[in-house]
């Protein structure tokens, strides 16, 4: 099979684009560049609201990828726009709120088939379908939030791992 002339592209989405999408875009990275696909596979996040444009993640959420070991520092957040549907694969909402305002967004079917909840992707989380928002939580919440994110970013990388090493 000839290789991928782009790379994947996902696309993690919450409200505002400073702590559960930034946690998700990074942890999603890391699990590709540790497995050699940082060159095949993309991840960006953005936020269906515009309060935060432009700003740095949260602090909260900057210090609990550092101490896991990402770099959450050069994130900046953006609102997701309808040209994000062209540029993804994958569009991965963080919570069902997120979900219902991405497919009252889908211009098309195409675009509703690209969305998907994370949790979704993790067997682990049960009948949890809702990545908490920790915005008003302590860093306590913070580094379960990312707890949750990693497990489920891990299931979904496993799951797109087979297809990315066949464009290898």
């Amino acid at each position: 099979m000839p290789r991928r002339a782009e790379p994947f592209r996902v696309a993690f989405v919450c409200t505002g684009n400073i702590c559960r999408s930034p946690m998700a875009e990074i942890v999603f990275r890391g699990f590709a560049e540790r497995a050699g696909f940082g060159a095949l596979v993309a991840s960006t996040s953005s936020g269906t609201g515009d309060w935060h444009v432009g700003e740095r993640a949260d602090a909260r959420t900057i210090d609990a990828l550092a101490r896991r070991g990402y770099d959450g520092a050069h994130h900046r957040a953006r609102q997701f726009t309808l040209d994000d549907f062209d540029r993804n694969d994958l569009i991965v909402a963080l919570d069902r709120s997120h979900e219902r305002i991405l497919t009252s967004w889908a211009r098309t079917p195409d675009d509703t088939d690209k969305l998907a909840l994370l949790l979704s992707f993790d067997t682990n989380a049960g009948d949890v379908l809702d990545v908490p928002d920790p915005y008003y939580a302590g860093p306590e919440m913070f580094d379960e939030v990312l707890a949750m994110i990693e497990s489920a970013s891990r299931a979904l990388f496993r799951q797109l791992e087979p297809a990315i090493r066949t464009t290898s």
